[in-house]
């Protein structure tokens, strides 16, 4: 089967507040997040369940409010206008941008564009295998995709499986179910266990 070449990929996003914006809990600001699209003229095709956890690393501050979102984009939409759109949108939101893995009133990851590997496959390579101190300190500088920790968060699996279940990472060539399995049965239950009724 070919591929249509008219068709533009949908962009994967993941979600995460744990700290108030003005008047409004985190569940508020991502609700107002997901709404705020329309004005970007970006149609959501798809929203997860909201999921509390605890924020990473552990006992960095309070539990965070994830899910992911499903985004139908332009013809002309690239990797790095997405990500510019996403920053925009993260600071109409209160997003500091003053220090990594803090606290935040909005977080907007880009998660994956189709199959694209950027900026290429040996670059993807070096972040993926990161330990988890040199991630602590080292951020890259330019976009790297798909999310080079996504397969390793069940607190991103999790809802990225509510919208994209078959979705399949270009470079690891397995599902989101899939990846999802290869995950702890405890880090996913404790993810499954804080869905928000809403």
């Amino acid at each position: 089967m070919t591929k249509d070449v008219s068709e533009s990929p949908h962009a994967l996003v993941a979600f995460g507040a744990n700290l108030p914006f003005q008047n409004q809990q985190p569940l508020e600001t991502i609700k107002a997040a997901i709404e705020h699209f329309s004005f970007e003229k970006i149609t959501v095709l798809a929203c997860s369940a909201f999921y509390r956890t605890p924020c990473f690393p552990s006992g960095a501050g309070p539990d965070y409010i994830n899910g992911c979102i499903k985004l139908e984009m332009k013809m002309e939409s690239t990797a790095a206008s997405i990500l510019e759109t996403l920053h925009r949108i993260e600071a109409n939101f209160g997003r500091q941008r003053d220090q990594r893995w803090g606290g935040r009133s909005l977080d907007l990851d880009l998660l994956a564009l189709g199959d694209q590997i950027l900026p290429d496959l040996e670059c993807y390579l070096c972040w993926q295998d990161l330990t988890l101190q040199q991630q602590k300190i080292t951020a890259p500088s330019e976009l790297i995709l798909p999310h080079p920790r996504l397969h390793e968060r069940s607190f991103v699996l999790v809802p990225l499986a509510d919208i994209a279940p078959d979705w399949r990472h270009p470079v690891r060539k397995r599902s989101v179910v899939q990846m999802l399995g290869d995950l702890l049965p405890a880090e996913v239950g404790a993810v499954l266990a804080g869905k928000l009724i809403d």
